[in-house]
């Protein structure tokens, strides 16, 4: 990535203006330095600096473990539903990537069904028919990341040798793992792929009636256009119009997770961005995965290694070996750890948690504990993990809202194509 330029020291100006305008009462005034106070206002400041801070802000609101709760939820909207761009500026994408083939189309709303950083989502009626959704790319959206991500990239290194409590969360692996996606996201024609790919191997493995992937119209497939089957359903984390549906949503809620780590653990291929607005139930009953734009994917080493992990952690509670995955993955165990020392922090840190149900595990605690103890030792956790990590983090949420007494971490049932 290369030095910032002048249109970047511009647009630094700007988020440094618009950070300051909105944060600068807070910064001055410490009875303003809360959550209550501050919510509003990073919201502000989010909208006020366009679709790459949208993008950057799922992490926030989807971990209300990790963030003030009052935070997360103010924020939780702009997953689905970020102020979209007008018709007249979405149309011309939509002409240009379909070209003569937009005549199979009998009517397309203008008004869209769902609008997030990339892109936005109109609903449509083909010829004969059939109901679709059309994803169209943002304008310019591209040039915005870009630009933006370098900068975020320069503060994440910044940052990173200048606070060891952001040193253990690797911030420039985070940074560079959005750049990565971002590339991604871009291809309307790769998501295309990767949602029959992740299709065709949970139909290949195991058990996943309860899991439906959308069918892509590979005909109206182009240039910043995406076109795939319509699927009414409920956003997952809506608690109260899914009980009322009368589903069994602690099955549902298994048999998602199960798929997840499935796909990551024995395809190698999974879904790297399972916020709430990508995640819903349909009128059957079934987990729909939609947004198939990040992709993770891990070889066959590394998937070893974190099923070692794993199973040592949740079904054999041997953290030595747990730490001993962990080195093998590339955490950095500090200058003053040993293997022994590690694995009896980790044991002290996580024990006791493994037991409770979801609704008694404060995360927001363990990880303010697990940052505690990291820091002083200089320890880095590896890329792999903080990725991954950010993935549990979302279902964690949602198993929170749905079955708050399910002990989660001593369900065999979610490991047991690992156990065997």
């Amino acid at each position: 990535m290369r030095r910032i330029g002048p249109r970047e020291v511009l647009r630094l100006q700007k988020i440094n203006f618009v950070v300051l305008r909105h944060l600068l009462p807070a910064l001055l005034r410490k009875k303003n330095r809360n959550p209550e106070y501050l919510a509003p206002r990073v919201r502000k400041v989010v909208l006020a600096l366009g679709p790459p801070f949208v993008k950057l802000s799922q992490l926030v609101s989807s971990s209300p473990g990790l963030f003030p709760a009052v935070i997360s939820n103010s924020l939780r909207d702009l997953l689905d539903d970020a102020p979209p761009e007008p018709w007249d500026t979405i149309q011309p994408v939509l002409e240009k990537g379909l070209g003569p083939r937009i005549s199979q189309f009998a009517s397309i709303e203008t008004e869209p069904l769902a609008a997030a950083s990339i892109a936005q989502v109109h609903g449509a009626i083909l010829r004969d028919g059939t109901e679709v959704v059309v994803k169209v790319r943002r304008p310019g959206v591209e040039e915005r990341f870009r630009r933006d991500l370098r900068l975020l990239r320069v503060t994440a290194r910044i940052i990173q040798r200048l606070s060891k409590s952001a040193r253990v969360m690797n911030p420039v692996a985070i940074v560079d793992d959005v750049v990565t996606t971002l590339r991604q996201e871009l291809d309307f024609g790769r998501e295309a792929a990767s949602m029959d790919r992740f299709a065709a191997n949970l139909k290949s493995f195991g058990s996943n009636d309860l899991i439906r992937v959308p069918v892509v119209h590979p005909d109206l497939l182009g240039h910043g256009v995406l076109t795939m089957e319509r699927i009414n359903g409920i956003k997952v984390d809506d608690l109260m119009k899914l009980q009322l549906t009368g589903l069994p949503l602690l099955e549902l809620l298994k048999a998602g997770v199960r798929a997840w780590i499935e796909a990551a653990c024995e395809h190698g291929f999974f879904h790297g961005d399972v916020h709430a607005g990508n995640l819903m139930v349909d009128g059957n009953g079934k987990v729909v995965f939609l947004d198939f734009g990040i992709m993770g994917e891990l070889d066959e080493t590394t998937r070893l290694v974190i099923r070692r992990g794993v199973v040592a952690l949740l079904h054999d509670r041997d953290f030595a070996e747990v730490t001993r995955c962990l080195a093998e993955l590339g955490a950095q165990m500090g200058h003053r750890a040993t293997e022994e020392r590690a694995a009896n922090a980790l044991r002290q840190l996580v024990e006791p948690e493994l037991a409770k149900p979801l609704a008694e595990i404060d995360y927001n605690d363990l990880f303010m504990r697990a940052l505690r103890l990291a820091r002083p030792k200089g320890v880095q956790l590896p890329r792999s993990m903080v990725l991954l990590g950010k993935q549990v983090l979302y279902f964690e949420r949602y198993a929170k809202l749905v079955a708050p007494d399910y002990d989660i971490l001593s369900d065999t049932y979610l490991l047991e194509f690992m156990l065997e």
